[in-house]
């Protein structure tokens, strides 16, 4: 017989993609009686319990259920899933997200294989609405200028990474290293790879797992988005300052040096031509970058689109963790 196979969900208002979600589940190559389904719901009041009850009723031999998430933050609504969870395989997923056919099959195979304790794949990203910005912002969200070396959005081939996005393991390993750290409200799975790694485990992405993921539909959601995941960011990195990356330096570094270079540049001519400079030179480097995507995806949109999308993501989450650099340091016991 297969292990059986606990798949958690995190969720809240997701009425719009949870569908999606479920009936890629459903589609699953791995058998379906050896699967559970367990979304962790913080009391959501859009009519996603309702979608999720209709599809429910359709597909009765999908083991599906519902725990509540009264905190409606993703780490906690992960731990009441894990804890409702029966399977000795637990595979996290994302409300809007809809993993391919053999997403499941493909994370058992790795893990029985003992290629690593946690293991991912990539994302194929697509708009999470409809027009020109959402799909620029789709693009920049899998583009190397927009997220670095975080081989979960661009991979091609299999190797040890740092963390996956949506991870697949054994439920002994929160035996080993615990839950999810419910006092971040986001970079739980980073965290969590941390202390995997830290206890000598190996996190395993393999290109073959694929899931698709919706991006943020327009440039205010995109900068909420990413001015959190800076926020958070710093306050992980207190604790796991090794897990510093360079791509992950390079936003708050650009973000300050343009505050510095706002300031000073009125009274000091020298750093006023170094502050027009840095500007010319990142905006050449955006317009190039988007030119180039337009041309070679025959979507003239993404000359601007692309850029706008970009410099979105970079200035919120650089600006997002100066924030929560200067919070620290005045609130230091507010913020680890």
């Amino acid at each position: 017989m297969p292990p059986t196979v606990s798949l958690i969900v995190p969720c809240y208002n997701e009425r719009a993609t949870i569908r999606f979600l479920l009936e890629a589940i459903y589609a699953q190559t791995y058998p379906r009686a050896e699967m559970e389904v367990i979304i962790a719901d913080g009391l959501s009041e859009d009519g996603t319990r309702e979608e999720i009850a209709a599809f429910q009723q359709e597909h009765p031999d999908l083991n599906l259920r519902v725990v509540d998430n009264p905190a409606r933050i993703i780490p906690a609504g992960l731990n009441r899933a894990i804890e409702a969870a029966r399977g000795e395989f637990i595979i996290r997923l994302d409300a809007h997200s809809g993993p391919h056919p053999d997403y499941v099959e493909r994370c058992v195979e790795a893990l029985r294989a003992g290629r690593g304790e946690n293991v991912g794949g990539v994302w194929e990203i697509r708009p999470g609405g409809t027009g020109w910005v959402a799909e620029a912002i789709a693009v920049a969200a899998a583009h190397p200028l927009g997220v670095g070396d975080a081989l979960y959005r661009h991979a091609t081939r299999a190797a040890l990474v740092d963390t996956v996005p949506f991870g697949a393991f054994r439920r002994t390993l929160i035996e080993e290293i615990g839950m999810f750290d419910e006092t971040l409200l986001t970079n739980e799975d980073y965290e969590f790879n941390a202390r995997l790694r830290l206890a000598g485990g190996r996190i395993y992405l393999d290109p073959a797992i694929r899931s698709i993921y919706f991006a943020r539909p327009d440039l205010r959601a995109l900068a909420k988005q990413y001015w959190r995941y800076g926020y958070w960011k710093w306050r992980m990195l207190r604790r796991y300052p090794k897990t510093l990356r360079w791509r992950q330096a390079l936003p708050p570094l650009f973000v300050l040096s343009l505050l510095l270079g706002a300031v000073t540049a009125p009274w000091v001519t020298p750093l006023r031509l170094l502050f027009a400079l840095e500007v010319a030179l990142y905006a050449w480097i955006l317009f190039a970058v988007g030119a180039r995507e337009a041309m070679r995806r025959r979507r003239p949109s993404l000359a601007l689109g692309l850029p706008l999308a970009i410099a979105t993501m970079h200035l919120s989450w650089g600006s997002g963790f100066l924030w929560s650099v200067l919070s620290a340091l005045f609130s230091p016991q507010n913020h680890g």
